[in-house]
Formats: C-alpha cells, sequence, structure tokens
C-alpha cells in the first residue's frame, strides 16, 4: 500500500481510524436520540446496504434509496433479509415509497452531494414529510479539513483548483482520472454550514459532532423527545402526502 493510501486508511478508512471511531460514536449517538430504533421502519435516503450491514443491531426494516444499486453479480453479497434496496431519487423517491409508512427517516452524508439549494430543499422536505422522525447528517462546510479529499481548504478555493486538486492529490478518496470527471466530482460536492441546515429544518433540533473546539459535522434531529411541528398528525401516524412536485436528481 502507499503512503498516501496508509495515511487515509490511518484517519478515515480502517477500523481503526479516526474516521470509524467518529461513525461508531455518531451510531450510539443515534441510539440515545431514538431508543426505540431496533423496532422501526427506517428509510434510508441515499445511504448504501454497506453502512447497515456494518452495524452490530439494525433496525426492523431499513429502504435505501439511491440512484445506485448493490451490484447483482454472483460474487456480490445479497443483500440481507431486513433490508429492502429502491433505485430512486433520494429527492423525489418513488411512487412505492411515497406510499409507505416509516417511523424514521436517516441520511448520512448525503444532503451536500444532492446539487444546489432547489434539490437540497426538495431532500429536506421529503426527510420531514415521509416520518415523524430523522436523523439528517451532513459535514460542517466550516471545519478546516474537507472530508472527501482530505485537503484543508479545499471548500473554499476556485472550482478550477479544485479540480486540478482532485486529479492529483493522492489522499482523496477516489483520485479523478481525467478533468472532467474531477471537474463532475467537485461540482457536485457542495458542503453547507448551520445556518443553511437551520433554514431547511426550521422546526428540528441542531447537533454538532465535533473534533476538539471545531465543529466536524451538523445534524439536523427530530427525535421521540422533540416537540411536534404545528399542524403535525402523531408519531407513527405519518404518511407521504403531496410529494409528486418535489425536484430533485440527488443520491
Amino acid at each position: 500500500m502507499s503512503l498516501a493510501g496508509k495515511v487515509r486508511g490511518r484517519l478515515v478508512e480502517s477500523p481503526n481510524s479516526f474516521g470509524a471511531r467518529s461513525r461508531e460514536q455518531r451510531w450510539e449517538r443515534v441510539r440515545a436520540y431514538f431508543p426505540g430504533i431496533d423496532d422501526m421502519r427506517v428509510l434510508d435516503l441515499g445511504g448504501t446496504v454497506q453502512f447497515w450491514t456494518r452495524l452490530d443491531r439494525r433496525p426492523a426494516h431499513v429502504v435505501v434509496v439511491n440512484l445506485d444499486v448493490p451490484d447483482q453479480a454472483a460474487h456480490a453479497p445479497a443483500v440481507p433479509d431486513g433490508i429492502t434496496v429502491v433505485l430512486g431519487d433520494a429527492c423525489d423517491p418513488p411512487v412505492e415509497v411515497r406510499a409507505d409508512t416509516f417511523d424514521l427517516v436517516f441520511s448520512n452524508s448525503v444532503l451536500e452531494h444532492v446539487g444546489g439549494h432547489a434539490k437540497r430543499q426538495a431532500f429536506a422536505e421529503v426527510a420531514q414529510q415521509l416520518a415523524p422522525l430523522h436523523w439528517v447528517q451532513t459535514p460542517n462546510r466550516y471545519f478546516p479539513l474537507e472530508p472527501h479529499w482530505l485537503f484543508p481548504g479545499f471548500q473554499f478555493l476556485p472550482v478550477a483548483a479544485r479540480a486540478s486538486i482532485a486529479q492529483r492529490w493522492p489522499l482523496a478518496h477516489t483520485k479523478s482520472p481525467n478533468r472532467d470527471d474531477a471537474l463532475r466530482a467537485t461540482m457536485s460536492t457542495e458542503l453547507i454550514g448551520r445556518t443553511e441546515l437551520k433554514a431547511y429544518f426550521p422546526d428540528s433540533e441542531l447537533l454538532e459532532e465535533r473534533t476538539g473546539p471545531l465543529t466536524k459535522s451538523l445534524i439536523a434531529v427530530r427525535s421521540e423527545k422533540s416537540p411536534a411541528p404545528p399542524g403535525a398528525p402523531p408519531a407513527g401516524s405519518w404518511r407521504a402526502e403531496g410529494l409528486e412536485g418535489a425536484e430533485g436528481a440527488g443520491r
């Protein structure tokens, strides 16, 4: 393994990395906010099957909506019982998802990838309408180390500079093979801050994940202890309605 690979592994990808420990702490926090999650039906907007299979305990059922579906080749592991994968747009889920009933909408590092303000607004509306409870996490724009490329201040640079770094920086999650791919990757990743997240989730509690004194991630939460927004039906009775006009081409 190259030196860059070892450094990235130590930071975010190996089982004992800083990133892995951070994800474990995040999941412990999820369980603290949703103590009944083992018995819940959960909708994961833009997530992956791999995220859920890494956990030692999962909710009763998880529906994952993503523009990409797991590889169904013979060598690929089967999707385990209790997880359903639906091919679709997290900003405008398919009819069968909108017609279903969920206890919790969950999203982990997706909001920054859906593609601009209108898509983020549509994503937030879906997250708040498809279930009475939600947990939506996204990296903080103002944390100095950009989490996808692990390059300090990457998110504040001009697009041309970001594309050049995406082609050459050895610590990137996936180094872009050419200029067009680098432009696509950098332009489709747009970190947001606390003000934007609060605007998208005005009735939610905003949590922070910190590294020392700095805020690494932001989370919009409506938990079982949160007061219901004005006019909301009681928990357990929500169904998705009126989402046919939601825009989006998110994950």
